[in-house]
């Protein structure tokens, strides 16, 4: 209990992770740190907490926190790579940019996004209801 309360007060120290750093729909100049075509499209923090937790690394979600440079960007995880000594907690994470590059490739994958991509289907089959809805009005 005492080495947890001991984490929690380093917790700055934790690599800082935003979810536009990944987001493929974002310009380098906007804020996304890895190419695009590695990139995923709009992911969340929940989403990059869980890869975090599916590669067994420590993690801690600050839900209040804006990107600096889109304050409308809500929310960030912090994540420790390395154990005090050095060690990595993942072998085979060595660094940020392999971090960034691993949680990419998870989070298209992950179990939330199949349910978040239906309603967009079925959105654009609304928009051409109110489409034929005009017609009739004619």
């Amino acid at each position: 209990m005492v080495s947890m309360d001991g984490d929690l007060l380093n917790i700055k120290k934790w690599m800082v992770f935003y979810p536009i750093y990944i987001n493929s729909k974002k310009t380098i100049a906007e804020g996304r740190r890895i190419s695009a075509s590695n990139a995923c499209e709009n992911p969340t923090c929940m989403e990059i907490a869980d890869c975090c937790k599916y590669l067994k690394l420590p993690f801690a979600i600050e839900v209040d926190k804006a990107y600096p440079r889109d304050f409308m960007q809500r929310g960030r995880v912090r994540v420790l790579l390395k154990y005090e000594d050095g060690t990595l907690y993942n072998p085979t994470i060595s660094s940020r940019k392999q971090l960034m590059l691993k949680v990419a490739e998870l989070v298209p994958k992950h179990p939330g996004r199949t349910t978040k991509q239906e309603p967009s289907v079925t959105s654009t089959s609304g928009t051409s209801k109110a489409g034929k809805s005009g017609r009739r009005k004619k």
